[in-house]
């Protein structure tokens, strides 16, 4: 048997969302490049296979977190996570993935040399790979650690405290009175889940979050499906709900008042008549200044309403024996605490970067068209949208990686990197939104610029128009090679 390749044309770094939409499109733009998935877990899935959590589910639908070239034909637009693992699966085996998926590779530094045109990566068991292009699929927060906070007498409870982010298989609830610190996306999903098995399931929160609720199967999509069939159903109902996510990011921004005034009367429907509803589901920031919570069917408000779970706000004191004690003097009773307070952000998986023997400062580099890193040659991230599906970003940076490739064809050139220059750029954070999660750790990322492919775009059309259809050749890009110094394309 040959031993396996050491040099490629691209390594992918995660085979999560991002790292498999690379290797798809890789091979069908570029069938003739070598690449490798280096995984440093021993699955595929990334987020979706790492949380185990009671209803672990998507928070954008389907039609627009699937891939642009990869159909998504369930009937369920609001997925869980087993479904979306089938559809990554399916991907996999339709694009002859996985011979290129190298699991138990986790990836501890690469390291680029101007004199060979080469990455030098390296793993946590000392192996050594080396690729002419590097792409990091490697999401935005720490795997290995979840964020909670410091809880005086934690201690002192007596039952279990579990962060969703290492969810225990064998935890059993049934019976059981649950209380889970938090109100984002993790914690609405975690409250109905449990509710019914649970004696009861208390959402406990310092502040509200916005509830959106949206139908879990989209009765436009499946009236499509029937009439025009699954795959022309599938491109239409994107372009809908991309054209919906947009529209509703618009009026929040432009006209918070009354958006907050629609999702406030939408839980008031949904929930007991003269239920406090503007003290547990009325923010004190204006709609999208943090990240909205999809619930599918209002399936939280039902939970609430059918009195097998509530919701409290407040602050809390400290652990107790038997619970939590707030500031208010108010005990609530618990048998298991779910600490679902939120992630550590974390650029580019841990992976420290080098260029030429010094290490790259990551929150001193400027992202270039919200993809690459100025300074740093043949080297391409992803990060998705915070104000919409990830994998619309994911799919329009790994088509623009792919026309990046082919004009360094087109120039015989072996390397690429973004110049920021002298002019003066102000800093812009890589994230917009005002979240704790994000205030916690956007700055030890990259920024982004105040005015041309310096700027952070997070909106899908700007994008299209940029990646999609806009030139690679870029007055900040140098094109190169070993032999002559990089140069601007005129």
């Amino acid at each position: 048997m040959d031993a396996p390749a050491t040099d490629f044309d691209v390594l992918i770094i995660g085979a999560g969302i991002s790292g498999i939409g690379a290797a798809c499109h890789l091979r069908k733009r570029h069938p003739g490049r070598t690449f490798a998935i280096l995984e440093g877990r021993d699955a595929i899935g990334g987020t979706w296979d790492l949380f185990r959590f009671p209803g672990i589910r998507s928070d954008s639908d389907l039609f627009t977190f699937g891939y642009q070239f990869k159909t998504w034909k369930s009937d369920r637009s609001i997925a869980a996570a087993d479904l979306i693992l089938d559809y990554l699966h399916e991907t996999v085996a339709e694009n002859d993935l996985e011979r290129h998926i190298r699991f138990g590779h986790r990836v501890s530094a690469a390291s680029w040399s101007s004199d060979e045109a080469r990455w030098t990566v390296t793993l946590d068991s000392g192996e050594q790979l080396t690729s002419r292009f590097l792409f990091a699929g490697t999401g935005y927060f720490d795997y290995e650690q979840g964020f909670t906070p410091q809880f005086e007498g934690a201690e002192d409870f007596a039952g279990a405290v579990v962060h969703p982010q290492f969810w225990p298989q064998d935890l059993d609830y049934a019976g059981k009175r649950v209380v889970i610190i938090g109100s984002g996306a993790t914690a609405v999903t975690i409250v109905p889940a449990m509710t019914g098995r649970a004696a009861h399931v208390t959402m406990l929160q310092r502040s509200p979050s916005y509830m959106l609720s949206l139908p879990g199967e989209d009765p436009i999509a499946n009236t499509l499906k029937r009439v025009i069939g699954v795959h022309r159903a599938y491109r239409v109902t994107r372009r809908k709900n991309v054209f919906m996510q947009r529209g509703i990011y618009k009026v929040s921004q432009r006209w918070p008042r009354f958006a907050r005034r629609v999702l406030m009367a939408d839980a008031k429907r949904r929930l007991p008549k003269g239920y406090d509803v503007d003290t547990h589901f009325n923010p004190p920031y204006d709609p999208w200044d943090q990240r909205m919570c999809l619930v599918p069917d209002g399936d939280l408000f039902e939970a609430i309403s059918s009195g097998g779970a509530s919701v409290v706000t407040g602050r809390i004191d400290r652990f107790v024996p038997e619970g939590i004690r707030l500031t208010s003097g108010e005990v609530l009773e618990a048998d298991v605490i779910v600490t679902a307070t939120g992630l550590n952000l974390l650029p580019f998986g841990r992976v420290a970067l080098s260029v030429d023997g010094e290490p790259v400062d990551v929150p001193e580099t400027t992202i270039f068209k919200s993809m690459m890193l100025s300074g740093v040659p043949n080297f391409v991230f992803a990060i998705g949208y915070t104000n919409a599906s990830w994998t619309l970003k994911v799919d329009l940076v790994c088509e623009h990686m792919c026309r990046l490739l082919a004009r360094m064809d087109e120039l015989d050139a072996e390397t690429v990197v973004p110049v920021r220059g002298d002019a003066p750029i102000e800093r812009r954070p890589l994230f917009n939104l005002s979240s704790g999660y994000v205030q916690r750790g956007s700055h030890l990322f990259p920024h982004a610029g105040d005015a041309g492919n310096w700027t952070l775009e997070m909106a899908y059309e700007a994008d299209v128009e940029r990646l999609r259809f806009g030139p690679v050749d870029a007055a900040e890009l140098m094109f190169g090679s070993r032999q002559r110094v990089a140069e601007p394309v005129a």
